[in-house]
């Protein structure tokens, strides 16, 4: 009875401390890589960035610029003042991105909306050449998994590229899988090698980029 006892005693302590050691392990995972549901996502048009802008009078106004690609709306702060321009009056912003520690430049241009009108836009420039990718941002709700938290929605931001045509016409890449290859078809054995060759990954905007540069540069 002494010994079934004691077998019985280790194997609870052993049981308690294994418990013991997941949880902890669960706990620390969770501390290290925070709550995907709760985790915030950094969002460029959040903040202010140190930038400048060109309106369409022609002026140049420099200061602190914050942008809003879901309304078309530029702000900025100089002067201990805030003004606030759409896409009709600005005609060029550059900003400096401390999120991802680059500048960014965009420019309004004539777009034609769903409700089939044209009006004046905000698409960040990409890349320029013979095809000349442009960028909008938008926000969307993604269906996650999680070993942890089970399947969960988490609000993101996306990237939806537009290129623009010889004719000045802009037209959405759209978000077929192998879209921006197709895009690129008279080069597409050279496109697809230097995408594997380099680990890029066409969904990234700054990939895209480089994607579209490499294709321009087969035909300089």
């Amino acid at each position: 009875m002494i010994q079934e006892s004691a077998t019985i005693s280790i194997v609870h302590q052993f049981s308690s401390r294994s418990l013991s050691s997941w949880l902890f392990f669960v706990l620390l995972v969770s501390a290290f890589c925070g709550n995907p549901v709760a985790q915030a996502q950094e969002f460029a048009y959040e903040y202010w960035h140190d930038g400048k802008m060109v309106l369409e009078t022609g002026d140049t106004l420099k200061g602190k610029v914050k942008y809003n690609l879901q309304t078309d709306l530029l702000q900025l702060e100089a002067n201990n003042r805030i003004e606030t321009f759409t896409s009709r009056k600005v005609v060029f912003f550059e900003i400096f991105d401390g999120t991802v520690k680059r500048y960014r430049q965009f420019y309004s241009l004539p777009y034609t909306t769903s409700a089939q009108y044209k009006a004046p836009v905000f698409f960040e420039l990409l890349e320029e050449g013979k095809i000349t990718l442009l960028s909008r941002e938008a926000l969307e709700y993604r269906t996650y998994s999680s070993f942890y938290y089970g399947s969960y929605s988490k609000l993101v931001l996306v990237d939806k590229f537009y290129f623009l045509k010889e004719n000045g016409t802009i037209q959405e890449l759209g978000n077929k899988k192998g879209a921006l290859v197709d895009l690129l078809e008279s080069r597409r054995e050279e496109i697809e090698k230097f995408i594997k060759a380099n680990k890029l990954r066409v969904d990234n905007k700054y990939d895209a980029a480089k994607v579209v540069g490499h294709y321009n540069s087969l035909f300089n």
